[in-house]
C-alpha cells in the first residue's frame, strides 16, 4: 500500500470497546484496544494516502451469542434464527442486526465515497450503544436465558 501510495484498512471491533455492558472484560478489552489500534495506525499511515477504519457492530445475528452461552459451535450454529427474532424487539430500529449490514458498511469505507474518512470508528448497531431504556435491559437478560434453555 506504500509503494502504491493508497490503501484502505478497515478492521472489526464492536461497540464492546466503546460502552460497558455490551460483552465480557476480557472481549471489551480487545475490542477498545483495535479501536485504538484503528485510530493510531490512521495517523502513522495518513502520510502513504493508507486509510484505517474499524467498524463497530452491534447485535448481529450470528452464532456468537450461542457460544457466549456456552454452546457447541454446532448448537450455536442452530441459534441464529433464535437471536434474530429475540434481539429484534430490543433493538431502537426494532430489528437485529445481519452481516450484510455489516458488509455495506465495508464496502463504504473500502469506497473512495469514504475517500476523506480515516480513523474512524464506524458504529452499526440500531442506536444501541446510545444505551437502552430500563425495561429493555430486563428483557436482554430474559432473552439470553430463554435461549440458553432453547437448545436445551
Amino acid at each position: 500500500m506504500k509503494r502504491q501510495g493508497f490503501g484502505t484498512i478497515i478492521n472489526t471491533a464492536s461497540i464492546a470497546g466503546l460502552m460497558v455492558g455490551a460483552g465480557g472484560h476480557p472481549y471489551s478489552a480487545a475490542k477498545a484496544a483495535i479501536i485504538h489500534l484503528t485510530h493510531t495506525v490512521a495517523m502513522e499511515l495518513a502520510d502513504n494516502g493508507i486509510r484505517v477504519n474499524c467498524i463497530c457492530p452491534g447485535a448481529v445475528a450470528t452464532p456468537i451469542f450461542g457460544k457466549a452461552v456456552g454452546l457447541s459451535d454446532e448448537d450455536a450454529d442452530k441459534t441464529v434464527e433464535i437471536v434474530k427474532t429475540g434481539l429484534a424487539p430490543m433493538q431502537p430500529l426494532k430489528r437485529c442486526g445481519l452481516p450484510e449490514d455489516i458488509a455495506q458498511a465495508a464496502l463504504w469505507l473500502a469506497s473512495d465515497d469514504s475517500s476523506f474518512v480515516n480513523g474512524h470508528a464506524l458504529v452499526v448497531d440500531s442506536g444501541s450503544s446510545l444505551g437502552r431504556r430500563w425495561p429493555e435491559s430486563l428483557q436482554m437478560i430474559s432473552q439470553l436465558e430463554l435461549l440458553r434453555s432453547a437448545v436445551n
